[in-house]
């Protein structure tokens, strides 16, 4: 049986780790580097680091950052944040990310996941996906969640698995920084649509958020979160050992 991933989450912001409640009131955390060094050395499966301001900023992403951080990291490394091109990709994995994640770049561009996906194969390209519910219907945004696209988020998700995403990571606004449990429902609405990895992002509060996202949804293949790793309020070893007395495949 394949393992359930726990991936923490790095959201950087002018160099530094912050973290927000629905994308809002950013506050300081961390350094990223000693940050990743960390969770690399503490049983994260893999890491996420996300330059959350570079899509709306227009510019690239902080490569120095960036490159310092991936040689601490010893576990598979997503990177994502103003990734508009297939030169972005280029770049960011010549920095040392394993794969790139892409959300504004594709939405602007939709041919950039199949050309990505043709350079570096599918299992390269990660789509992440801010969405919200807006009267009823999950809709994809932009821009680190400050744009509302219109585009209903389960086709377009489809549409993007279609063109060669190899792994999907939903974060739901809703429930972002929250700390009440996943957006199961979403969630629920995501695997029944595609066939590839989908990574649970935004909600998670305690460990039996986590017990209950793989317990509900046994297609959910990893959960991410942020703060509650940064802060201490779960161990990263705590939450495994938690997932296999539950019954949940974790690599201990």
């Amino acid at each position: 049986m394949i393992t359930k991933r726990i991936i923490p989450c790095l959201d950087v912001k002018n160099g530094r780790v912050v973290k927000g409640v629905n994308f809002e009131g950013l506050g300081d955390v961390a350094s990223p580097v000693e940050l990743a060094k960390y969770y690399s050395a503490h049983g994260a499966d893999e890491l996420v680091f996300y330059d959350i301001t570079a899509s709306a900023e227009g510019r690239a992403l902080f490569t120095d950052i960036l490159t310092e951080t991936a040689r601490q990291v010893f576990i598979p490394l997503t990177v994502g944040g103003g990734i508009n091109t297939t030169d972005d990709f280029d770049r960011v994995l010549k920095c040392g990310a394993d794969k790139v994640s892409v959300n504004s770049g594709a939405i602007k561009n939709p041919a950039l996941v199949k050309e990505a996906a043709r350079l570096y194969g599918d299992q390269c390209v990660v789509l992440s996906v801010d969405v919200k519910r807006v009267d009823g219907v999950f809709r994809v945004f932009a821009k680190g969640g400050r744009e509302n696209t219109g585009m209903e988020a389960i086709e377009w998700i489809r549409r993007c698995v279609a063109d060669g995403a190899g792994e999907i990571v939903v974060n739901s606004i809703d429930t972002d920084g929250v700390k009440e449990g996943f957006d199961l429902e979403m969630l629920d609405a995501v695997c029944r649509a595609v066939s590839v990895p989908v990574i649970a992002s935004g909600g998670a509060g305690r460990i039996e958020d986590f017990l209950t996202l793989f317990k509900t949804l046994p297609g959910v293949d990893a959960g991410l979160a942020a703060s509650i790793f940064h802060f201490g309020e779960v161990d990263i070893r705590d939450l495994k050992r938690a997932m296999a007395d539950a019954g949940i495949p974790a690599r201990i």
